[in-house]
This record gives C-alpha cells, sequence and structure tokens, in this order.
C-alpha cells in the first residue's frame, strides 16, 4: 500500500507519541518482562513558580512581615515545623509526614546567575544546566542514557502528560508521555492505524522512521492498557488532574511494568494577582493527592521504596506586589517525601532575608547537588556522568 502524504499526515498524534516510546517496551511482549527493581522516583513540577515564603513561613522573622503587609501568615494560621518555621496551613498532610519523620525540606535551593523567565528557567532545572548553557538533553533523559548503556533494555520513565517534558529526553533515550492509558489503546485500535501497519511501501528514511515507531507503538499500547489495570488501586482518590494522575502512577508502580521514574506536574503557581486564596486551592490539590497516595503506597507496603520530589522553576520576590501578589524571584525550597529518609525535617536554614540581591532570595544550595544525590543515592546511578562532573552529595538519603 502506497500511503498518500494526506492520510500519513494523519498518523501525526500517534506517531508524535509513538517517538516517544521506549524500545524496550517491545520486550514485554515476548514474554520477557525486565527484573521488577523497587526503588521509585516520582517527580512532581510545581509550574508557574511557587512562592517559597509563604510554604514555608519565617514566622518569627519581622523582615517577612514588613515586605508583605497583605500576603503574611501569622504564626497562628501556619502549622509549626520549629520554633521558627511555619507550614501553609493548606498542607495539613504534609504537617503530618513531618512530624512522623517521612517529610525532609531543603531551603534555598537555585543557581548562580538565576534566569526569571519561565520557559527559560524551566530549561535551566529541566536539563541541568548553568543558566548560560543550552543543552537538547534533560537530566533524567541522561539518566536513562547512563544507565541503558551497554545493557539489552533500557529502563523506563513515564510523564504522565501529553507531551514530554525536556527533563526526559535523551541523546538516545526518551521517556513515554501519556495521560490516559485507555485513550492510548483506543487510538491504536482505530482501524486506519491498524491498516497503515499492516502493509506500506516507501523508500524514505524518515517515514521508514515514523512508520517502525507507529508499529511499535500500537503493538504496545494494549501492554500499557493492560498494566495500568493490572493491580488497579483502591485507594480514593481527589477528583482532580493530581489525584488522577497518581492514581494512575499508583496503578503502574504496583503491576510489574517496572517504572523507575515517574513525572508529574501541577499548574498555575505563577501568583502575580489573588495569591492567598490561589496558592491555598493550588496547595490543597496537592496536599490531598499525596495524602491518597501515600496511604496508597503504605497499603500496599510500598512507601519505603518510593521518593516522592517536588520542585518548582523559581520562588517569587520577598516583596509582596500591587494585586496581592508575588512578582518572579529565585531561590525555592524543595519537599522530599518517603518511608525512608535518612533525615528529615528541615534540612537547612531559612531564607536570610538580611542578604538579599535585588530584593530576591540569594540561592545557597544547587539543585544539581540534589540532582547528584538522588541519581547517586536513590536510583544508584552515576551521577557525574550524568551531570557533567562530580557534584555535592546530600544526607537525607542513605
Amino acid at each position: 500500500m502506497l500511503l498518500k502524504r494526506r492520510e500519513f499526515l494523519r498518523t501525526g498524534a500517534l506517531a508524535s507519541a509513538a517517538m516517544l516510546m521506549p524500545r524496550f517496551l517491545k520486550a514485554f511482549e515476548s514474554g520477557n518482562p525486565l527484573p521488577m527493581q523497587n526503588r521509585v522516583l516520582v517527580i512532581i513540577q510545581l509550574t508557574g513558580g511557587n512562592d517559597g515564603l509563604n510554604t514555608i513561613v519565617p514566622v518569627t522573622n519581622d523582615l517577612y512581615y514588613a515586605a508583605r503587609p497583605a500576603l503574611a501568615l501569622s504564626p497562628k494560621e501556619t502549622l509549626s515545623l520549629s520554633a521558627d518555621a511555619g507550614l501553609n496551613p493548606a498542607l495539613p498532610f504534609f504537617k503530618e509526614l513531618h512530624d512522623s519523620g517521612q517529610l525532609a525540606v531543603l531551603n534555598n535551593v537555585g543557581y548562580p546567575d538565576p534566569d526569571k523567565s519561565h520557559f527559560r528557567s524551566m530549561d535551566i532545572w529541566q536539563s541541568a544546566s548553568d543558566s548560560r548553557q543550552y543543552l537538547q538533553t534533560g537530566w533524567m533523559g541522561r539518566y536513562l542514557d547512563a544507565v541503558c548503556h551497554g545493557c539489552e533494555h533500557p529502563l523506563q520513565a513515564v510523564e504522565l502528560d501529553s507531551t514530554l517534558s525536556l527533563a526526559l529526553k535523551g541523546e538516545n533515550n526518551k521517556a513515554f508521555a501519556f495521560k490516559d492509558p485507555n485513550r492510548l489503546y483506543r487510538t491504536a485500535q482505530d482501524p486506519f492505524f491498524q491498516q497503515v501497519n499492516q502493509a506500506h511501501t516507501h523508500t524514505d528514511t524518515t517515514a521508514d522512521y515514523l512508520y517502525q515507531t507507529l508499529g511499535n507503538t500500537l503493538s504496545n499500547a494494549d501492554y500499557i492498557f493492560e498494566q495500568s489495570k493490572a493491580q488497579t488501586s483502591r485507594q480514593s482518590y481527589p477528583a482532580t488532574g493530581l489525584g488522577r494522575d497518581l492514581k494512575q502512577v499508583a496503578s503502574l508502580l504496583f503491576s510489574d511494568i517496572n517504572t523507575r521514574v515517574y513525572y508529574l506536574s501541577l499548574a498555575s503557581f505563577d501568583t502575580h494577582s489573588a495569591q492567598i486564596n490561589r496558592q491555598k486551592n493550588l496547595f490543597t490539590q496537592l496536599n490531598d493527592a499525596v495524602e491518597a497516595f501515600v496511604k496508597d503506597l503504605r497499603a500496599n507496603n510500598r512507601f519505603d521504596d518510593v521518593l516522592l520530589m517536588t520542585f518548582s522553576e523559581f520562588g517569587r520576590r520577598v516583596a509582596q506586589n500591587a494585586s496581592a501578589g508575588t512578582d518572579h524571584g529565585t531561590a525555592n525550597q524543595m519537599f522530599f517525601i518517603s518511608g525512608a529518609l535518612a533525615r528529615k525535617g528541615l534540612l537547612n536554614p531559612l531564607p536570610d532575608l538580611k542578604n538579599l540581591v535585588d530584593g530576591d532570595l540569594k540561592f545557597t544550595e544547587d539543585f544539581r547537588d540534589v540532582y547528584a544525590t538522588v541519581l547517586r543515592k536513590w536510583l544508584r546511578a552515576d551521577d557525574a556522568r550524568i551531570l557533567g562532573g562530580r557534584r555535592k552529595v546530600y544526607d537525607f538519603l542513605g
């Protein structure tokens, strides 16, 4: 069958997803799955630049209250973490995790010469580059390249989204992005795609690659669909985007699909106006979804081998703006949640509000050191190879 150009273009959406399919999924069809790996990393990206000062609140710092007369949270409003730090009241389950020793917080995370553009700063965080360096691969994509070097089947990473983030794109290996296994399966069953996959003739190299990846996706969509329902979670999750995504992660995690890394996002943290209510709503979504997920992990005896990590592309400025919000800033905190943390609670001091740079927080912790810690201590990978050199490693993981 000679496929006409117009018909070929119809395959665009599915072929785009197909190019994100790791080659090793084909191996499952032969009945030879990869050995089960216990340790799993779940990354939640807080897209838009979360306001860290109203997340971990410096409740004894007069400079915080002076800079934010309308936005500052009083000590009585917050959930106490220490004599000087209070947690945003919309994160009560995070408080429970803190008190039970299953939450760690690293403050003042950033990088030198910070960029306040959403797109550029997100690229920096996802690629683990310097602020003036432009990389075409992501840190988790290079992880896939590294662990798959010389091995028969690559390990797997999955993003719960319709498109693949830079973070998961490697030189030779890429993660697989999908939002809904059911939708992927239904699309793969379309008679048109099945017909295209059965017979075709062409001479173009690019077309050959697209046909091959299309065929791989069609043959593996059924497997992903079956695995997604093989161990369907019985835990009740909130009816939010993040709740549904984490429930999907749990179902896959309890199956034999052998995913090592899951990547999710929660958007709309760009709180230039009306910040109090917007951040409250977003944190409620985050809190409730994570609570259901952790309860699910505990019930299935998986909490000790799952690490959940959050990050945002930057924090907000110290002073509030004229719209009851905050503008783009710099350093921020990261959360780490697991039943197997080696060190818990607040890992380092709160931001120094006396020592600002043009009204912004100074970073004291480089995010690439966090990546090195996760790669080396949690995923047992060669962090120096992935990140381009040896970096500092923290002690919150064993």
